[in-house]
């Protein structure tokens, strides 16, 4: 047995030199194990373990299929914390895992790390009001909620298509005609064609104009419908928190969303200073108060002026074409006089009102109407209008006419400060220094300059809207009767003389010879 072994182990000697022999001879370089670097990799997702694999490049790959598999099927974009890590060796062999079971381990591990969902939304921006809706069938309810408050009929569609003045992928939102309404609501003008289409498409047709036409031939109702303001439409990848409910959306675009502000008019108050305070034209003004009736309507100390009306965040303008029999007003006549201020009006001629039948286009923002135009009318009884002559100077301005002081003693009724002062008070103090220059309230003639009794030195000035403006208890006078002065001009110091407790300037406004408050008149 042993010597079998023996032969056995020769025989397998023999042959593994015969082995090596003929890989010398027939391998023309043998080169020995080189180091190549790591070739076995632990793969991480976050911190969970998802396999093992063969090289770093392949786990980027199949870590960028599974956040694909993860995101795919929805519109929602998922945000995860999730990261990639590989741990490496160097290993002669070893086993790798199946790339399917690798990817469906870090689908898992991706799912089990999202930090926030975030959904396909829609950004609606109206003007400068913005709101985010989680689709476009909630934008288009928004917008077709706030039309059929006003489309009884629902004659009318809200569609959603891109705006042409963008290049970008913005959207806007258009009020179009429902199908089978569009013939009846077309205008008389057809603004599909232009230039020599119109002239071809009128050749032969006989033209029929609104006065051959009775009231019966007119087609009423709703003809036209929009948005007065600037809609854009975005969608974004927005989280839950930033979403509204479309109930508050509703609400808050077709709900006014302040009150009425009214400003009180002051003295030296115009409609065109008022404009510029609150930065409202003129015209706007006007429209808002039915106390106004143009731009030259007298207004006076005291008077409020509504200046803003509440409005939604998106408006809804439309044209409605209706039957009516009125009483109606003549446009007021105005005759102009040259030689009145602005604020001086006299009625000549008292208004009556007419009657007549009309059909007109009337166009309403939201439930305010802002015109109209009248296409047939047949007067019944003619209106009378009413003739107002105005004035068309622009009455002076009176300005303090000192520079800074403290007012001591207001205009009317108080208790004698002294013995000899009245206990009426006719004009305003102020207290100041003896010396304080003391200025022209408005420009005018000096009707007197000099001692005044109780008033101690006075200067009276005569103003050319009939006012008088008086200045007391000066200590020296710098103007002579007769002379022209110019608002602001230095006409005397303020002094203490005459019936008075002390340093500072009395200042009076009169008109037609009676003394007025002057801080009603002052600007």
């Amino acid at each position: 047995m042993t010597a079998y072994n023996k032969k056995i182990e020769f025989t397998f000697i023999k042959y593994a030199f015969l082995t090596m022999f003929l890989c010398l001879l027939f391998i023309k370089s043998f080169t020995g194990f080189e180091s190549s670097g790591n070739n076995y990799f632990h793969v991480f997702v976050g911190d969970t373990a998802v396999g093992t694999l063969g090289s770093l490049q392949e786990a980027e790959e199949l870590f960028v299929v599974a956040r694909r598999n993860v995101s795919s099927g929805t519109d929602e974009m998922v945000l995860s914390s999730a990261t990639l890590r590989a741990d490496g060796e160097e290993v002669l062999w070893g086993t790798v895992d199946d790339p399917k079971t690798v990817v469906a381990a870090m689908e898992e591990a991706i799912k089990n790390s999202v930090i926030e969902t975030r959904h396909h939304s829609f950004i609606v921006k109206i003007n400068e009001y913005m709101v985010n809706l989680k689709s476009l069938d909630e934008v288009e309810k928004l917008f077709q909620t706030a039309i059929d408050n006003y489309d009884v009929d629902s004659l009318y569609d809200v569609e959603l298509v891109p705006d042409r003045d963008r290049a970008f992928n913005v959207l806007t939102a258009s009020v179009i005609p429902k199908d089978g309404n569009n013939d009846r609501l077309k205008t008389p003008r057809d603004y599909s064609m232009a230039g020599v289409e119109v002239l071809l498409s009128q050749m032969g047709k006989p033209t029929i104009t609104n006065e051959y036409m009775d009231f019966d031939d007119f087609e009423l109702g709703l003809m036209q419908m929009g948005f007065t303001e600037d809609v854009e439409i975005v969608g974004a990848y927005l989280p839950d928190s930033q979403l509204t409910d479309l109930g508050v959306a509703i609400d808050d675009i077709t709900k006014e969303q302040e009150t009425a502000s009214e400003y009180e008019v002051v003295a030296g108050d115009t409609l065109s200073e008022i404009s510029i305070k609150v930065n409202i034209p003129v015209d706007t003004i006007v429209e808002m108060n039915d106390s106004l009736d143009d731009a030259n309507t007298s207004i006076h100390i005291g008077d409020k002026l509504i200046i803003t009306v509440p409005e939604p965040e998106l408006s809804v303008e439309r044209t409605e074409r209706g039957y009516f029999e009125e009483v109606y007003d003549a446009d007021i006549i105005y005759v102009d006089n040259d030689n009145w201020y602005t604020t001086q009006t006299k009625v000549l001629q008292q208004p009556s009102a007419g009657f007549r039948k009309i059909v007109a286009d009337v166009k309403y923002v939201n439930a305010k109407e802002v015109g109209r135009e009248i296409l047939k009318e047949e007067v019944v009884v003619d209106a009378v209008p009413k003739i107002v002559e105005r004035g068309t100077k622009i009455p002076p301005t009176y300005i303090k006419p000192i520079s800074g002081g403290v007012l001591t003693s207001g205009f009317g009724r108080r208790k004698a400060p002294t013995r000899g002062a009245s206990t009426y008070h006719k004009g305003v103090d102020w207290s100041t220094p003896k010396g304080t220059p003391v200025y022209a309230s408005c420009g005018g003639v000096v009707a007197k300059a000099g001692w005044g009794s109780g008033y101690g030195y006075v200067v009276y000035i005569n103003h050319e809207d009939g006012r008088q403006t008086r200045y007391g208890h000066l200590s020296k006078v710098l103007v002579s009767a007769g002379q022209s002065v110019k608002q602001g001009e230095r006409i005397a110091l303020s002094g203490n003389t005459g019936v008075s407790t002390g340093p500072h300037l009395h200042f009076e406004i009169l008109i037609n010879g009676s003394q007025v408050n002057p801080l009603n008149y002052l600007n």
